[in-house]
């Protein structure tokens, strides 16, 4: 039974990704799907800083900067300093960067809305249950900490 659920998980991953991503390419945006997650935690938390951002999406700092650096100067993204901390500058979405996130939420919500098509709102909601309880069991039992 466990293959199953990790062919099946590995399966539905895979295919909202890859669906997610095709959408993406087709309304041009041209960022990597790493830059977009960053954008969206920067648009989530208001005032998050690079240590923030990497500590919530658990990904090395250098590596989070490094997307930063490139979403400021893609104007996506505006810093500005931290006044309690002059060691870190706040991050804020700049008009582009909202735009930018407003067309992935809309082709998010597309991708979702084609995904659960066959589904009744009864079966989504014990989807979505399913699933937090899986992802607290692994929050709970993971070793990497």
């Amino acid at each position: 039974m466990s293959y199953s659920v990790n062919e099946t998980l590995h399966q539905l991953i895979h295919a909202y990704k890859k669906q997610l991503r095709i959408s993406i390419q087709e309304q041009k945006i041209d960022l990597p799907v790493n830059h977009i997650r960053v954008l969206k935690g920067i648009c989530k938390y208001p005032q998050g800083t690079a240590r923030s951002i990497a500590l919530r999406m658990n990904q090395d700092k250098a590596q989070i900067t490094r997307v930063l650096n490139e979403l400021v100067q893609s104007k996506l993204i505006k810093k500005t300093d931290n006044p309690n901390d002059r060691r870190s500058q706040f991050l804020a979405p700049t008009a582009s960067g909202k735009k930018i996130l407003e067309k992935v939420h809309n082709l998010e919500t597309e991708v979702i809305a084609v995904m659960t098509l066959n589904l009744s709102e009864k079966e989504l909601k014990a989807f979505a249950h399913i699933a937090s309880v899986m992802i607290e069991n692994l929050t709970e039992h993971s070793t990497s900490d």
